[in-house]
């Protein structure tokens, strides 16, 4: 006898219960399935107190009026509270967006006071930043000169994201909402070639560049 495949698959765990859909089926009959099982199920995890529940979509894509069609059809169950919807497909937006994030931007200028460079991903300056310029973006900063104006890394909230310099000697450093000015009040004799920031407990802390391996392993491959 042929055994018919289930098109809804529930997995109970500690955090709650976990929906696993089919994602080859249609959504019709995946929605009919669903409705049955929570309609006439007699399992205790389906009647007993509030459970959290995570939908696993699988490969499917699905508009906001599907999912809500799903969601729906688990509030008939008064104790099933829907945590998340999950699917594997990403949008052309997020797609897009990782893109853009994966990319390194190099620039071969002097960035002079008044002037602003924006971007999506690393940065590669290749040259000064000199003070009343701004340079910002959502992934790391590298500046192959002297940075003197201001640095914003992880624009987008992004805390690992660090700022090297040749010379560094900012006006402000920023990491996500984190901020350092004058770099710690030092004096510019007090400099050493060849450093970066990066977020520790809440703050910026400066180190040598030969320390950025060990404390951002993943970045090696930008420096040069």
């Amino acid at each position: 006898m042929t055994k018919i495949k289930q098109k809804v698959m529930i997995k109970g765990t500690k955090e709650g219960l976990v929906f696993h859909m089919d994602d080859t089926c249609s959504f019709d009959s995946l929605l009919q399935e669903l409705r049955e099982k929570v309609e006439n199920s007699h399992q205790r995890i389906l009647t007993g107190p509030t459970v959290g529940i995570t939908v696993k979509l699988g490969m499917r894509y699905v508009s906001e009026e599907q999912e809500q069609q799903i969601r729906d059809i688990l509030r008939m169950r008064g104790n099933l509270v829907v945590k998340a919807i999950e699917s594997d497909v990403i949008t052309k937006e997020e797609a897009l967006r990782d893109k853009l994030a994966s990319q390194v931007r190099i620039y071969t200028r002097t960035v002079r006071s008044g002037q602003v460079i924006r971007h999506e991903g690393d940065l590669l300056l290749i040259g000064d930043v000199n003070p009343g310029a701004l340079v910002m973006c959502t992934g790391n900063i590298f500046v192959l000169g002297s940075l003197r104006g201001t640095a914003h890394a992880g624009c987008n909230g992004n805390k690992e994201s660090v700022i090297a310099a040749f010379e560094m000697f900012p006006a402000q450093i920023r990491i996500a909402g984190i901020v350092n000015r004058n770099s710690d009040g030092r004096e510019p004799e007090e400099l050493t070639w060849m450093e970066f920031a990066y977020v520790a407990e809440e703050r910026l802390v400066i180190e040598k560049m030969n320390q950025l391996h060990k404390i951002r392993p993943e970045l090696g491959r930008f420096v040069i």
